[in-house]
């Protein structure tokens, strides 16, 4: 099976505002009815780092990653900034949040509208902030998606205030994996996730996996079974 890689993909500019960079992978040739999974990074890494997994994803998908819109340092890129007090607790800058999730809302509708595949198969995921973003636009954008992959992940307490009523959520799905010995962002978090999401009428895959912050094979295997699952 070959697919052709596209390098620094363009999407037009919305209604004026500047799309996120991107890359992108087609799906197989001959799928009639393809999906899209869109892909965003952790904090201080960049849309070559997942992009990498575009070799395991299942052929009915188009795949992009998405580059974050703040810079770190050369190659190096943000969703949001946030500071950690001595307790551990995070505050994050709730500008550059909320910027980068209208960002990507942008960016997905115009991904949606050009490649041809309704919110109904597309997917949104994400590592570690990369995944807190795929988390909080399933909670207050779910038109725009039918599940959100999260890996390594947070609830974020800023976007609760615009969160979706429960009943918004409806068959939507969601995965939710994380290291059991996760030490960037422990494995509370996740657990904390499922909690939360028990209330929500969502179909919810949890995993725990042996490993710290990292993609271990093991993860990425069920991870893409879950998707060729989704997409039938």
């Amino acid at each position: 099976m070959s697919q052709n890689m596209n390098q620094n993909a363009t999407i037009p500019a919305s209604n004026g505002h500047q799309l996120l960079s991107l890359l992108h992978r087609p799906p197989a040739a001959g799928v009639s009815s393809p999906w899209l999974l869109v892909l965003m990074h952790g904090v201080g890494s960049n849309e070559d780092d997942l992009f990498g997994l575009a070799e395991y994803v299942p052929p009915a998908f188009h795949v992009v990653s998405l580059r974050a819109p703040f810079v770190l340092g050369p190659g190096s890129y943000a969703w949001f900034e946030f500071s950690v007090a001595p307790d551990g607790s995070r505050r994050i800058d709730a500008r550059q949040e909320a910027a980068s999730r209208e960002a990507v809302v942008r960016t997905v509708q115009a991904l949606s509208e050009q490649l041809g595949v309704p919110p109904e198969r597309v997917v949104l995921g994400g590592f570690s902030q990369g995944g807190i973003m795929a988390l909080s636009l399933l909670r207050t954008r779910p038109e725009l998606l039918h599940a959100a992959l999260v890996m390594h992940s947070r609830l974020l307490p800023e976007v609760d205030a615009l969160a979706v009523a429960p009943e918004a959520l409806q068959g939507k799905a969601l995965w939710v994996s994380h290291g059991q010995q996760d030490g960037v962002i422990p494995l509370a978090n996740a657990q904390a996730i499922r909690a939360k999401a028990a209330g929500w009428p969502v179909d919810l895959s949890y995993h725990e996996f042996p490993g710290a912050h990292e993609i271990r094979p093991a993860e990425l295997q069920a991870a893409m079974a879950w998707l060729g699952e989704l997409a039938g």
